[in-house]
């Protein structure tokens, strides 16, 4: 499985950007995926997932309401739009896929294929 990942950008607090993932290598129905994201000297985080049905999402706390992962599977394509965002959004965000598990998970080790990351800087 191989992941391409876009849509980062720099935009002004309060703004909008949706990421895009597109899955290769087998069909993106196969997988569950999740996107995850790194700020400057911190570790990576969870920022949200989706079943392999695509029936259930799975949001951090800090991005519900403001962010919302899908995915479309007759484009083998996941998504995250994010909107109201904040400086503390900054990041590289990372999609990923897993084949170990069907439902929505948030660890790192739950997910065996990663994406290289697309930057979101957001500004004040």
């Amino acid at each position: 499985v191989q992941l391409q990942a876009s849509g980062g950008g720099l935009v002004q607090a309060g703004g909008s950007l949706r990421l895009a993932c597109v899955v290769s290598g087998r069909t993106s129905s196969s997988v569950a995926m999740g996107w995850f994201r790194r700020a400057p000297g911190l570790e990576r985080e969870f920022v949200a997932s989706i079943s392999r049905s695509g029936a259930g999402t799975y949001h951090e706390d800090s991005v519900k309401g403001r962010f919302t992962i899908s995915r479309d599977d007759i484009k083998n394509t996941l998504y995250l739009q994010m909107n109201s965002l904040k400086p503390e959004d900054t990041a590289v965000y990372y999609c990923a896929a897993s084949d170990i598990i069907d439902l929505c998970g948030s660890l790192p080790t739950q997910f065996n294929y990663w994406g290289q990351g697309t930057q979101v800087t957001v500004s004040s």
